[in-house]
């Protein structure tokens, strides 16, 4: 709102008004903005949580095997980083802006979702919480969303990057001059980076771009429900998925501005995108909403962004990374969601093996994987087997989190290096 009340005032000349034309501006702005008010808003909200006694069920000092105990702290935290991300776009963003609108439904819509969860399981003394199906339902209808949109609207399109051989034979990046619709995204390692979904479906002949778009459709919606769960799973200690997620933000906020910008785009020898440099707006938002978070998160916590938070940063990296055509990178940078989802599906199936032969066994001590190495062999179950035991020193969740960050950093700038190691 702000964008459009300043555009008519440097229409009648005021001076200083031009500032918010620039991205730059706008995204330092929306920074700060962003972190002041998940910084004094949560200190009210947390305040009002604890008047109403608004607790999750959490782990008793006993368990710990440092005698941490974690009962009554509030829960529904993500009520604050929602809030923090949501007033800077709306007052610093272009609101017209296709990239945008889908960034603030996802947001609007997953915090929904995990607020229902959350409201469920305190409010109804339900551990359980939202029934998985229903999710599922929701992760799956937020994909169809976005995946129909940017096939359908207009303002969602690429500009194709080629190589140019001069007359002195250098190789020279351009972009094409017009706009198009294309289901490529970028595949990283391989010189030639733009990698087409219709490509899957090459022997369909003219129709393979149509049947390209339903495979990009069903790939957003996975991408979606898995990096939203894998950030839910993330979740599990203080500080961990804020601190996880603010990086990960980080280097997409990099990815969408040299994705937006022609010259990076063509120096980097990657698709322009017009339009998506108001998700740099975003990420800074999402960014310093997540910084500010970690003031009251950081071990000791006061606050659990409860699944109000993790569903909706989750589900926004994976939004975001869809949008600029980067989905194929998230395995590199969410590796830390994988490892925390495959320990647990491992963790599952392995049981059931067991199971069938009528015996106790496990994977790991405990799932998610960083729950791991916070358990002491002591507190194992002996009647059960486990392939995997070490380290047998258990470490601290300060110093797990922190180590996760550190892994999470690597991964990001592996990520960025992807760019032009190919």
């Amino acid at each position: 709102m702000l964008y459009y009340l300043f555009q008519y005032l440097e229409e009648l000349g005021v001076p200083g008004a031009r500032m918010f034309g620039y991205v730059s501006f706008r995204s330092l702005l929306s920074i700060i903005l962003a972190l002041a008010i998940s910084s004094i808003f949560g200190n009210y909200f947390i305040n009002l949580l604890k008047r109403k006694q608004i607790s999750e069920t959490q782990r008793d000092a006993s368990i710990d095997p440092f005698n941490v105990a974690k009962v009554g702290v509030p829960s529904m935290g993500g009520v604050i980083i929602i809030v923090a991300i949501l007033v800077p776009c709306l007052l610093l963003g272009k609101l017209d802006n296709i990239y945008m609108i889908l960034m603030l439904i996802t947001t609007v819509w997953l915090g929904a979702l995990g607020f229902l969860d959350d409201y469920i399981k305190i409010f109804k003394k339900d551990k359980e919480g939202l029934h998985g199906k229903f999710k599922i339902i929701g992760q799956v209808g937020l994909g169809l969303i976005i995946g129909l949109t940017l096939y359908l609207s207009p303002s969602a399109v690429i500009r194709e990057n080629v190589e140019v051989v001069n007359n002195n034979h250098t190789v020279e990046v351009v972009h094409k001059d017009e706009d198009i619709k294309s289901t490529k995204t970028t595949i990283p390692f391989f010189k030639n980076n733009n990698f087409d979904y219709a490509y899957l479906v090459g022997f369909l002949g003219e129709n393979s771009q149509k049947v390209g778009w339903v495979i990009f459709v069903i790939v957003t919606i996975f991408v979606i429900t898995a990096v939203s769960n894998g950030a839910n799973l993330n979740d599990g200690m203080d500080g961990m998925a804020a601190g996880n997620s603010a990086i990960i933000g980080l280097a997409l906020g990099i990815l969408a501005y040299v994705s937006s910008h022609i010259e990076f785009a063509s120096y980097l020898n990657i698709m322009y995108i017009p339009g998506s440099e108001e998700l740099v707006i975003f990420i800074c938002a999402f960014i310093g909403a997540l910084v500010g978070f970690l003031w009251y998160n950081a071990f000791p916590a006061q606050v659990f962004m409860g699944d109000t938070g993790s569903l909706t940063i989750g589900g926004i990296i994976a939004a975001f990374a869809i949008i600029i055509h980067k989905e194929l990178l998230i395995p590199v940078l969410c590796g830390v969601f994988l490892v925390e989802n495959l320990s647990v599906i491992l963790q599952v199936r392995y049981y059931k093996k067991g199971k069938k032969r009528g015996v106790k066994q496990r994977l790991f001590k405990r799932t998610p994987i960083h729950d791991h190495f916070r358990t002491a062999v002591a507190n194992l179950d002996p009647e059960c087997t486990y392939r995997f035991v070490g380290p047998k020193n258990v470490f601290h969740e300060a110093k797990i989190t922190v180590r996760f960050w550190i892994v999470t950093i690597v991964l990001a700038a592996v990520t960025i290096i992807t760019l032009k190691v190919r």
